[in-house]
C-alpha cells in the first residue's frame, strides 16, 4: 500500500483536495465556454441569422462524438482511479494504453458512416433548404475530425485520475486559445464562414492532443500510449463500457434531445432556432462551471470508492451538494437579470434578443435542479455504479425530457416547448434524490461491519 506522501490524493483534507482538482477543471469549462461563445460571436458578427442557425443545428455532431469521447475517457478514469486506489499501477498502464488507441479507432470508424450518410443526417438534424448549405460545410470538417476530437477527451479525464488537473487544464487551454485566434482569420478574414468555424475548431483539438501527449510520455508515473500494453481483461472491459457508455448517454441522449428541440422550433421559424442556438451557448456560463465543479471530484470520489474509504466519501458529498446549490442559484440569478444584454452581445437582431431572453431565463431557471442531478451522476459513475448512473442519464436530457417536451409542446405550444428544460430538470431532480437514497440504503449494511 502506498504510503501517504506517495498517495495521489490528500484525503486528510477533503475540501483542500476537492478545489485543487476541481478549479482546473472549472478553469477548463470557462476556458471552453469563452471560445463557444468567441465562435458564435464571430458566425453572428456575419449577421447572418441563416449562417448562425445552419451552425447550430450541428451542435448535436460534436456532442455524440463528445460522447464517444467520454466512453473511453469517464469510463477509464473511472476505473483507473479506483485501480489507483486499490494500488494496482500494472493494470493502470494496461488500462491508460488501451483507452488512448481505441478512441483513435472508433474515430476513424465513426467518420466513414458519418461522411457517407451526410445527407439523410443533416435532414434528420433539421436543416431547411436555407440552412443546408451551412450545415453541410460545417458538418463535414466535424466528420473528417472525428478521430482527434474522440482522443481528445482520454487523457483529459484520466490526467486528472493522477493529479494532474493543472495539466489537464492547460490542454484545454491550448485548444481553446487556437480556435479563438483561428475563428475571425478563417471564417470572417478568409470568408469560409460555416467551415472556417470548424476547421479552427479541429486544428485546435490537434494541438490540444499532442500537448496533452507530450504529458503522458514525459511526466505520467502511472500512464501508457504503448499499444503491446493496450490490453484489459473482460471484467475491466465491462468496467469500461458499463460506465463508459452510461457517461455516454448522457452527450447522446442530450443530442437527441436537441434535434427533438429544434424540429419543434422549426415550425416557429429559422429565427427561433437561431435564438435558440445563441442561447445555448450563453447557458454554458452557467452549465459548464456546475460540470466542472460536478466532474472535478469524479478521480477523489473514484479514489475513496477504491481505497473502501466511504465516511470521506459521504463527507465530500455532503460539502459539494451545499457548495453546488449555492453556485447554482447565483449563477441563475446574474444570468436572469442579464438575459437581454448577454444575448445582443452576439447579434443586434430585436426579434431574437426578445425570443433569447424568454428562452435564456426559462433555461436557467432549472440549475440547481440540474446540478444535483449532475453530482449524484457523477458518485455513481465514480464508484462503479453503472445502473444508477445509467438511469440518471437517461432522464434529465434523456427519457424524461423527451416526454415533458412533447407534453408540454401540445399543452402550451410555443411557451410549452421553452419551458421544457426548467420542467424536465425538477422532475429528474426528484427522481435523483430518490436513486441516491436506494444506493445508500444497500450500503448501509457495509458499513456497520
Amino acid at each position: 500500500m502506498e504510503d501517504k506522501n506517495s498517495r495521489p490524493f490528500d484525503t486528510d483534507h477533503i475540501v483542500r483536495t476537492y478545489f485543487r482538482l476541481a478549479l482546473p477543471v472549472v478553469l477548463s469549462s470557462v476556458v471552453t465556454i469563452l471560445y463557444n461563445l468567441a465562435d458564435t460571436y464571430f458566425i453572428a458578427d456575419t449577421g447572418d441569422p441563416i449562417l448562425v442557425a445552419g451552425v447550430s443545428l450541428c451542435g448535436p455532431v460534436f456532442t455524440v462524438l463528445m460522447a464517444f469521447g467520454n466512453i473511453f475517457g469517464q469510463g477509464g478514469s473511472s476505473l483507473i482511479s479506483r485501480l489507483i486506489g486499490a494500488d494496482d499501477h500494472s493494470a493502470v498502464r494496461r488500462v491508460s494504453s488501451f483507452c488512448f488507441w481505441i478512441a483513435i479507432l472508433t474515430g476513424v470508424v465513426i467518420a466513414v458512416p458519418m461522411l457517407l450518410l451526410k445527407r439523410p443526417i443533416l435532414h434528420l438534424l433539421g436543416a431547411s433548404p436555407d440552412t443546408f448549405v451551412h450545415s453541410e460545410q460545417y458538418y463535414t470538417i466535424l466528420a473528417f475530425g472525428a478521430p482527434v476530437i474522440i482522443a481528445n477527451f482520454i487523457h483529459l479525464n484520466l490526467l486528472r485520475c493522477e493529479g494532474m488537473a493543472l495539466q489537464s487544464m492547460i490542454g484545454t487551454l491550448i485548444g481553446s486559445v487556437v480556435n479563438v485566434i483561428l475563428d475571425p482569420i478563417m471564417i470572417t478574414g478568409l470568408g469560409w464562414g460555416a467551415a472556417g468555424a470548424a476547421a479552427a475548431t479541429v486544428i485546435g483539438y490537434v494541438l490540444s492532443d499532442l500537448f496533452l501527449l507530450a504529458v503522458v510520455l514525459r511526466k505520467s508515473r502511472y500512464f501508457s500510449v504503448r499499444p503491446q500494453e493496450a490490453r484489459v481483461t473482460g471484467s475491466q472491459a465491462g468496467s469500461i463500457f458499463s460506465i463508459g457508455i452510461t457517461a455516454a448517454i448522457t452527450n447522446i441522449a442530450s443530442s437527441v434531445c436537441n434535434i427533438l428541440l429544434n424540429r419543434q422550433l422549426v415550425a416557429y421559424g429559422d429565427e427561433k432556432i437561431a435564438a435558440m442556438g445563441i442561447v445555448m451557448r450563453v447557458n454554458m456560463i452557467a452549465l459548464m462551471m456546475l460540470v466542472g465543479f460536478s466532474f472535478g471530484g469524479v478521480p477523489l470520489f473514484g479514489y475513496l470508492s477504491g481505497a473502501g474509504d466511504k465516511k470521506k466519501r459521504n463527507e465530500l458529498l455532503r460539502f459539494c451538494l451545499l457548495f453546488l446549490a449555492g453556485l447554482s442559484l447565483t449563477l441563475t440569478a446574474v444570468l436572469f437579470i442579464c438575459a437581454p444584454g448577454l444575448i445582443r452581445l452576439f447579434i443586434q437582431d430585436e426579434g431574437i434578443i426578445a425570443d433569447g431572453t424568454v428562452m435564456l431565463r426559462y433555461l436557467t431557471s432549472g440549475a440547481v435542479f440540474a446540478a444535483l442531478v449532475m453530482l449524484l451522476t457523477c458518485v455513481f459513475q465514480a464508484s462503479g455504479k453503472a445502473l444508477p448512473a445509467l438511469m440518471l442519464s437517461l432522464s434529465r436530457q434523456g427519457v424524461i425530457f423527451a416526454v415533458v417536451l412533447l407534453i408540454a409542446a401540445k399543452a402550451a405550444g410555443y411557451n410549452g416547448v421553452i419551458a421544457s428544460q426548467l420542467i424536465a430538470d425538477i422532475v429528474s431532480a426528484g427522481f435523483a434524490i430518490g436513486l441516491y437514497f436506494a444506493f445508500v440504503k444497500r450500503e448501509k449494511p457495509e458499513k456497520t461491519e
